[in-house]
């Protein structure tokens, strides 16, 4: 069963329809794109780790033999590493150090910045996620759930126009024209994350007229990923593709 849309201009008003692909018919499976997002989550974590020589800057020893000079046999004292602070002959007054535990020392198992923190998702799994996150876009309930006003002619898809746009007023001239005003309104609300995904069909000027409003992303149709589909990790973001770009996505992730 096919599926259309209203085509919006960039005024407003309905132009026509578009018929939708075969991705929009893909069952919305919450679970697999939440997966799909968190394994493009990972890969973008900072490493972190202590430094491979911290704690271990101590000059410290301490003999485990009974007759070696800095010894602990016959002082009733532990074996711990020691760092000397003074002595007089054969009386020293040391300190633990270097050893887990001891004041300044090591740790026992600090963070390793070397650690690979990815999770692996299977191919096929992940072209599912983006084509049920691409579904999810045109179920007003999902979208409403994850907060956005969806204004009165939602779904829509936009025409090719507004990917010339150059500049930012222009564009957000033509969301709200779009009945976008007040999702564009909650999104400038500190707090209140992602807006509106903008989909364009390649490299255009409205990509750095858009990026310049707060809350809205912009993205090519072969850029899109479970990421940007569902920030929140719940599908359902308020996505708007351009005429052009529908018709690029074409047998992608498929």
């Amino acid at each position: 069963m096919t599926m259309k849309l209203p085509l919006l201009g960039t005024d407003g008003k309905e132009q026509g329809s578009v018929t939708l692909p075969a991705q929009f018919q893909e069952p919305i499976n919450a679970a697999l794109v939440k997966k799909a997002v968190l394994a493009t989550e990972s890969r973008q974590r900072q490493p972190y780790g202590s430094s491979p020589e911290a704690g271990m800057q101590q000059s410290t020893k301490l003999s485990r033999r009974r007759r070696d000079y800095k010894g602990s046999y016959g002082h009733g004292i532990s074996r711990v590493p020691r760092k000397v602070m003074s002595g007089k002959g054969s009386r020293l007054y040391w300190v633990g150090a270097l050893a887990p535990g001891t004041v300044g020392g090591r740790r026992a198992h600090p963070p390793k910045s070397f650690k690979n923190w990815a999770h692996k998702i299977n191919v096929k799994e992940r072209r599912k996620a983006i084509r049920s996150a691409i579904a999810a876009t045109v179920q007003i309930e999902l979208v409403k759930a994850n907060g956005h006003k969806v204004p009165k002619v939602y779904p829509f898809i936009f025409v090719t126009d507004i990917e010339a746009m150059a500049k930012t007023a222009d564009v957000v001239k033509a969301l709200q024209a779009a009945g976008l005003k007040d999702e564009l309104a909650r999104i400038t609300t500190k707090g209140f994350g992602k807006g509106p995904l903008l989909v364009v069909s390649g490299p255009c000027k409205a990509i750095r007229a858009a990026r310049n409003i707060k809350g809205v992303d912009v993205v090519t149709v072969k850029q899109l990923n479970a990421q940007v589909l569902a920030p929140s990790r719940n599908p359902g973001r308020l996505t708007i593709f351009t005429k052009t770009a529908i018709e690029a996505m074409e047998g992608l992730f498929a």
